[in-house]
């Protein structure tokens, strides 16, 4: 190899390694900035943890101060998802099965069902008993709950459960018994859903104290109030004709002066459904 050919490599070779050298620094440069924007991740994180640790104290703080007794609400997470079901279309075959009835099918949808024998219920009204008379003498019995006694309406409610959670407020999953002025039941209307799917990635739904945060910030929650129970079941949140989307609800009973309000609260975005007030008994009394 001549001089000049000698020269012309080792310049090259130089330059790489000047190159090399720059690219070096360039890599160690990027990892510290890479670090630095870790840390201060984990550091925001850590103040968001202590923020939300901060703002539960200072509910709690709020709710002792104003005198609410929160005590019964569930402490332990819960996992649920949002839930499909479809209407359930009822048959002559299966309408045949119940005794001592007159039931007709309304739409496919309904039975509307005579009782020839009128039940007699008491005024402060015994639910065992009437949960044992629906498990009996009613088609899926053992699928439904109590719900509510509205006495000015007459009716006594049980809603359709699932793997033992109300369905809180759904028409298309309900019992509903007409109570005369004798307090006997002559008559009932049941609907049903079936063929239930999850339709979403179980995940961890907000607390129980949210429910209550959320009741209480949106000031319907008097001060010196009891919450009686929170207990978590399903609300509708798209109804079709043929088919509903429910989504994981809290359901929570508060007590002020021997008043008691029944409240929904979407159990994943936290928003309140609905109110109702009452002086007869309500879900899960």
């Amino acid at each position: 190899m001549t001089a000049a050919g000698s020269a012309m490599l080792w310049r090259m070779l130089g330059g790489i390694y000047v190159d090399w050298g720059r690219l070096k620094t360039i890599f160690i440069i990027a990892f510290l900035i890479l670090d630095i924007f870790l840390l201060t991740q984990l550091m925001n994180k850590q103040k968001d943890y202590k923020l939300e640790v901060k703002t539960d104290v200072s509910l709690e703080e709020n709710l002792n101060n104003a005198g609410i007794d929160y005590s019964n609400i569930p402490k332990d997470p819960v996992r649920d998802q949002y839930m499909s079901a479809n209407t359930k279309m009822f048959t002559d075959k299966e309408v045949e099965k119940l005794k001592d009835q007159d039931p007709t099918i309304v739409d496919g949808t309904i039975i509307y069902s005579e009782l020839r024998h009128p039940v007699k219920v008491e005024e402060n009204i015994n639910i065992q008993e009437l949960e044992q008379f629906v498990k009996h003498a009613v088609l899926f019995g053992d699928r439904y709950s109590f719900g509510q006694y509205d006495k000015e309406a007459g009716t006594i409610t049980f809603y359709q459960t699932y793997k033992e959670k109300l369905l809180f407020k759904n028409r298309s999953a309900h019992l509903v018994f007409k109570v005369d002025k004798n307090m006997e039941i002559h008559s009932y209307e049941q609907t049903m859903l079936e063929m239930f799917e999850p339709i979403s990635e179980r995940e961890e739904v907000l607390p129980a104290i949210r429910a209550v945060e959320a009741i209480y910030r949106n000031s319907l929650m008097k001060p010196d109030s009891k919450v009686v129970r929170a207990e978590l079941g399903y609300y509708t949140v798209v109804n079709m004709e043929a088919s509903q989307v429910l989504t994981p609800t809290w359901h929570v009973v508060i007590e002020h002066d021997g008043e008691r309000e029944s409240m929904l609260v979407n159990a994943f975005e936290g928003q309140i459904i609905q109110e109702s007030k009452g002086n007869g008994k309500t879900v899960m009394e």
